[in-house]
């Protein structure tokens, strides 16, 4: 089975709009790029992908995901869930039997993240990882590419499980920490730099 993944990432001027108030433009493009290499090197290092694709209307990240090992897709559609659409669309027609999508925003995404949800659809149709709040989605597993159609936005958990249902399509939920805390506001930041620090305590310790 083919797998593949794509990573959809922002304009970086637009991007973390709501930590404007805590950190300048420079500072929040500086941690997106930083996010979004952490999750393409987590993703190459599983070896589970034949292509690991960033797609975005922004140049200088698809220049930077490249040089990080990434296959760069320029938006052929304007809007979040369009874009991808047209991405995943791309990604089938060149051979893609089963497509992750995955939030760029994921600081604590680990290895076992990855190959634990992918061991899961071996069994489901589609797999889904809720945000930490459990009503979004940071990451969708489908079997064929655009077996559901991109639900992403507000209340998207919900959304997909019933889009699935509809369609008779099986599905489950996986859930782990790695996937679920994705960075929009300052207390995610802040829950962040904490585990952060607790993690390296616990290393030395």
């Amino acid at each position: 089975m083919t797998y593949r993944a794509l990573i959809p990432v922002k304009m970086l001027h637009q991007a973390k709009s709501r930590l404007a108030s805590y950190l300048n433009e420079e500072a929040r493009a500086t941690l997106v790029l930083a996010m979004l290499q952490h999750v393409i090197s987590i993703l190459l290092e599983s070896a589970q992908f034949e292509r690991v694709s960033v797609v975005s209307a922004d140049r200088k990240v698809l220049a930077q995901a490249q040089s990080w090992g990434a296959h760069a897709m320029l938006e052929e559609r304007q809007g979040h869930n369009p874009a991808l659409e047209a991405a995943a669309l791309a990604e089938l027609t060149t051979g893609a039997e089963t497509l992750l999508t995955i939030s760029a925003d994921l600081p604590l995404l680990q290895l076992h993240d990855v190959c634990n949800m992918i061991e899961q659809s071996r069994q489901y149709d589609v797999v889904l990882a809720p945000s930490l709040d459990g009503t979004g989605t940071n990451a969708l597993l489908a079997r064929p590419p655009l077996a559901l159609p991109y639900l992403f936005g507000p209340g998207s958990l919900q959304r997909y499980s019933m889009e699935a249902k509809q369609r008779a399509i099986s599905f489950a939920l996986y859930h782990s920490t790695g996937f679920a805390l994705d960075i929009d506001t300052i207390n995610d930041l802040e829950m962040f730099r904490r585990h952060e620090k607790e993690h390296r305590t616990a290393h030395i310790l």
